[in-house]
């Protein structure tokens, strides 16, 4: 299992916003973007996301930037992992849409598809109708997202001092 640059950028700014030290004080993307060593660009677009999701809030304005729009504890990994991350197709036969619920009730909500073996057989692995890999594959790919869900912003950010040493050095 592997989790994009995106969702491993918006995991980071969401803890920077998180255990910054000066709470009234506002965070910019310039500040995120150099504490990590990221490109500002593409943590806008980012930051972006996050707060049509809800969890960043932006003030606009001579003191603006942007802070949590939740609290730590009610932000769920899991949940934020399957919003951004914009597909979980493992391999090649998860690529083509079909209706997984049907296939594997506890789909637990993940953006993934699986192949349609009857609509184009041509699409995907030579042995994709009878291979039990995927079905492998899928319970794999849904203990990780379960193992995200038991966590919080806050599980994650309580070693806080040493995040913001980190983080906010001169």
């Amino acid at each position: 299992m592997r989790l994009t640059n995106y969702s491993d950028y918006a995991l980071r700014s969401l803890i920077y916003l998180a255990v910054k030290p000066e709470p009234p004080i506002l965070a910019n993307i310039s500040d995120i973007a150099h504490s990590y060593g990221i490109s500002k660009s593409h943590l806008t677009k980012i930051i972006h996301q996050l707060g049509q999701l809800g969890y960043i809030e932006s003030v606009r304005g001579k003191n603006g930037g942007i802070r949590l729009a939740r609290a730590p504890k009610d932000i769920n990994l899991g949940v934020l992992i399957k919003q951004i991350e914009p597909d979980f197709d493992l391999v090649e036969c998860f690529a083509t849409p079909v209706n997984i619920s049907d296939r594997h009730p506890r789909s637990t909500g993940l953006p993934i598809t699986l192949i349609n073996e009857e609509v184009d057989k041509s699409i995907g692995c030579v042995i994709s109708p009878v291979c039990q890999l995927k079905g492998v594959f899928f319970e794999a790919l849904t203990a990780f997202i379960n193992v995200l869900e038991r966590y919080t912003l806050a599980d994650v950010i309580t070693n806080e001092d040493e995040l913001a040493t980190l983080l906010f050095r001169p």
